[in-house]
């Protein structure tokens, strides 16, 4: 039976508790979606609408109520956001023969990444970002606690221990061309990091402001239709981070393609952001900074790999490393377009 015929298992075997728990009536076709997420997803149609239903698999359930329950707010604030349904005894999420579901309308669109986008688009994602910082400002799950303000840094001796420790976990012969890809990688990491040992962030406090952010903010979680974004998916890792770091983030996900950012799209992207929320220089300078370290000591796809035997973030390694050696030989341009006014 192929994984996704069990997928479809599970689903089956619990629709009718599912329907039954949120009222929406007989489901007349359903389709397991394979890609986009940890947890498992399908789409549901019905007689009067289609769903999205998520099944918890690598999140705590009482974390995935927490953030469902922030939605409503964030839809009433005018951002595009699926606000969950709830049960008739109002619960967000049910349990059904030991697995946790939730739902959500359905909502049509399409992922472009970043040079998909016009330097307009780019500018109105910005501030689309900043206007979701400000609207969880005021809708918070709880006050942003002091130690959450705290910023783990790795080592350059750990990450290289890291590196060596993946190095033993790949085959001398017989590898494939991944394999081979990975091991060129690793040893041209320890070199860069013993080169740079000296630059990584030496304060533990993140300059500037923190607050309540999504996480991952990003085109693989927004959909569009023309040139606005119709929904802003995947609230899993909503939790308190500096602002900054979230900025410096997306704009890395989002505009870093083909190897190298597109410095156009960037900057036009920060000024969208600091239109609503004026970040400082230096806040932003430290979240590129800690950003470029965090992926110089982060080996979190190889460690999928060679730990899980899971391959289906092989591609994101060598698209993530061919650019952090760009970024590496460009920190200066990067920096400049992230001081866009």
């Amino acid at each position: 039976m192929t994984d996704v015929t069990l997928h479809d298992k599970v689903l089956l075997d619990a629709l009718p508790a599912l329907t039954a728990a949120f009222g929406i009536g007989e489901v007349l076709e359903h389709r397991f979606l394979a890609e986009g997420s940890m947890n498992r997803n399908w789409r549901i149609d019905t007689g009067q609408r289609s769903y999205a239903v998520r099944q918890i698999t690598d999140v705590p359930v009482a974390k995935v109520r927490r953030n469902l329950g922030v939605l409503p707010h964030l839809a009433a604030d005018g951002l595009p956001v699926p606000v969950a349904l709830t049960t008739t005894d109002g619960a967000t999420v049910v349990e059904i023969d030991g697995h946790s579901y939730c739902l959500l309308p359905w909502v049509d669109g399409t992922h472009i990444q970043g040079t998909g986008l016009t330097l307009a688009q780019a500018r109105d994602l910005g501030a689309l970002l900043a206007r979701l910082h400000q609207s969880l400002e005021r809708h918070a799950p709880s006050e942003v606690p002091e130690q959450d303000r705290i910023v783990k840094v790795t080592g350059a001796d750990v990450a290289r221990e890291r590196a060596d420790r993946l190095l033993g976990l790949i085959p001398d012969e017989g590898g494939d061309a991944f394999d081979r890809a990975a091991a060129e990688a690793l040893v041209e990491r320890k070199a860069v990091l013993a080169a740079h040992t000296d630059q990584q962030p030496s304060v533990r406090m993140a300059a500037g402001r923190h607050g309540w952010t999504h996480g991952d903010f990003q085109y693989r979680n927004l959909l569009r239709s023309g040139d606005e974004v119709t929904a802003i998916l995947d609230w899993d890792r909503l939790a308190v981070r500096p602002y900054a770091e979230e900025v410096a983030r997306t704009a890395q996900v989002q505009f870093g393609v083909d190897g190298r950012f597109d410095l156009d799209r960037v900057a036009a992207f920060v000024a969208g952001y600091r239109s609503y929320i004026p970040l400082v220089e230096g806040e932003l300078a430290d979240g590129v900074e800690r950003l470029w370290w965090k992926r110089m000591t982060d080996f979190w796809q190889l460690e999928f790999h060679y730990d899980r035997g899971d391959t289906s973030c092989d591609d994101l390694f060598l698209a993530d490393e061919e650019l952090l050696r760009w970024w590496t030989g460009h920190r200066a341009e990067v920096q400049t377009a992230f001081r866009a006014a």
